[in-house]
């Protein structure tokens, strides 16, 4: 599928809190070619791609098989970022680059407690991020050579994993013969 793509899809994954949406927001306007942000989370609220709505843990049961086919024509074009704090539901093929974000547990809890999550809800994101689920997941779904992990613990993180992401759009278009005009 990425061949004949003027524009890679990057998928940033990570635990809730670890700043998925905001280093999508940033390299969307950092991009060197113009990439849509697409927050899977909204997406599934905006368009019902869910089959129910768990009120003890505030989260939607995800109907796969609609946000596949919803994604679907997005990713064969291209020049898209997927944010999710999951992977492994995006096929292998579609993928060109796969960010996981990397946040120290103590770090995380305390964003989750802003956000207003439950007790619950923050322990068992915490736990993830301690027991490398997302990695763990990211690595077992795609190839080892389009797997990153990034640090995401403040500013200074962002900018720099931004600006590495950046350099590598550049050469995935060098790579593929890719030209702006």
């Amino acid at each position: 599928m990425s061949t004949s793509r003027k524009a890679p899809v990057i998928v940033i994954t990570g635990t809730p809190g670890t700043g998925k949406t905001t280093h999508a927001e940033l390299l969307a306007q950092e991009s060197p070619v113009p990439l849509k942000h697409i927050n899977v989370g909204d997406m599934v609220k905006e368009k019902g791609l869910y089959e129910s709505y768990d009120e003890e843990w505030q989260s939607y049961t995800v109907d796969e098989d609609k946000l596949l086919d919803e994604l679907e024509p997005l990713a064969s074009e291209g020049g898209i970022i997927l944010d999710w704090h999951t992977c492994d539901v995006f096929p292998e093929r579609w993928a060109d680059l796969v960010v996981v974000l990397r946040c120290n547990h103590t770090k995380l809890w305390d964003r989750l407690e802003k956000r207003g999550y439950p007790l619950k809800k923050i322990q068992e994101n915490n736990e993830a991020e301690i027991m490398d689920v997302v990695i763990e997941e990211a690595r077992s779904s795609y190839a080892p050579e389009i797997v990153v992990e990034l640090q995401s613990e403040g500013t200074e993180d962002l900018e720099s994993n931004v600006a590495r992401i950046v350099q590598w759009i550049e050469a995935w278009r060098k790579d593929r013969g890719v030209t702006d005009s």
